[in-house]
């Protein structure tokens, strides 16, 4: 966990006026989100709109940052403390001048970014995704540089690490979300808008704990893990309705298996699909738990369920155990060659708990013959 004794207080209270700014600027955005530009054509149209002097002074930044060779230090932080946001694990240090840095890897996990390689095209990964046409009209050209350029430090421990300022973190996401608003964000990066989205709410709820906490006193009696727990709980709350809880694998092996052709292109399956998984996976995990499940998920007015089932179950129990128990199916779907080859083993490996009843439209195994819907 993050040690919130050295850094959180500051980090969160900057994270949040930045999300204030998000939200005041968003309404203000005067760029032309349709206009076709990439990084260059982007980068050429500011420079234009900026005075003699203007270029003169960003361009003797760029290259004080370029050819800036002293590589700083980490006081604070360590492998061991890191700072957790949903399902990512961020490595943070805070540097001897005092920024607050994350890793390059860590930065774009917290994003949902895929890493890759180090550098492709020349560029690392946050450098070509702002580089985008989608969303680098909204990419100063300050926030571009700063990409452009990771800070080098060493860690405590004496490692050579590269990482960028924590607050480049809120400025990317605000940038997301304008472009997301335009509606001009390619399909793969809805992604990583919702991420955004819940990091910002996230980050002013943090920081207006420690605002809070700093005016009254309190910053020096509460628990040093206080306000990284709130975030931490804060975004694993937000992320548990998007998360992709059953795999892909699960649904295309049931395909297969059931002699159907897995449709790549949509993600409808048919709705007796949610019966055979009742008695695939709730009724396995432990007893009355389909039951409980059916009684607390709300519906509509037809009777069908408005939320899924896996969304009512307990954090630290439930939702874990049924995470284990997919782990368990897929395998064993995936060693079968045929529907009544798989419920063999699965009834042999982890039978039902016990004998209740079964309702009208439950999955009768006996009258299946293992074929279509």
């Amino acid at each position: 966990m993050l040690a919130v004794k050295h850094i959180a207080s500051m980090n969160t209270i900057m994270l949040a006026l930045g999300s204030i700014r998000w939200h005041s600027s968003i309404m203000t955005d005067e760029s032309d989100p349709k206009e076709p530009v990439g990084r260059a054509k982007g980068g050429k149209a500011r420079m234009l709109k900026l005075s003699g002097e203007e270029r003169h002074e960003i361009a003797k930044k760029a290259a004080a940052a370029r050819w800036n060779t002293k590589v700083l230090k980490a006081t604070h932080g360590s492998p061991d403390h890191p700072l957790k946001i949903g399902d990512a694990v961020i490595p943070c240090y805070v540097l001897e001048d005092g920024t607050r840095v994350l890793t390059q890897g860590g930065f774009t996990d917290a994003l949902g970014m895929a890493r890759g390689g180090s550098m492709i095209a020349g560029m690392n990964r946050l450098e070509l995704f702002v580089s985008r046409k989608s969303v680098n009209p909204y990419i100063s050209n300050e926030l571009a540089e700063r990409f452009a350029n990771p800070i080098s430090f060493v860690t405590p421990e004496g490692v050579r690490a590269h990482g960028f300022d924590a607050i480049l973190l809120a400025d990317l996401c605000e940038a997301v979300l304008k472009a997301r608003e335009a509606g001009v964000l390619q399909k793969q990066q809805a992604g990583i808008a919702l991420k955004c989205e819940i990091l910002i709410r996230g980050f002013a709820r943090v920081g207006i704990v420690a605002l809070v906490d700093e005016a009254t006193g309190y910053q020096r009696d509460r628990a040093k893990q206080a306000l990284a727990k709130i975030l931490e709980a804060w975004i694993a709350k937000e992320l548990q309705a998007y998360v992709q809880t059953f795999p892909a694998d699960y649904y295309e092996h049931m395909f297969r298996l059931r002699g159907l052709e897995f449709p790549e292109e949509s993600v409808q399956r048919p709705r007796y699909f949610g019966i055979l998984t009742n008695d695939i996976v709730y009724k396995r995990l432990a007893p009355g738990v389909l039951a409980e499940l059916q009684r607390v998920t709300p519906r509509n007015e037809d009777g069908r369920p408005t939320a899924k089932y896996f969304q009512s179950l307990t954090g630290n129990i439930g939702y874990p155990k049924l995470k284990e128990h997919l782990g368990a199916v897929v395998a064993l779907m995936k060693v079968s060659k045929s529907w009544a080859g798989f419920m063999n083993l699965l009834n042999e490996h982890y039978p039902r708990h016990g004998d209740t009843p079964m309702l009208p439209l439950d999955y009768d195994q006996e009258k299946d013959d293992g074929k279509g819907i």
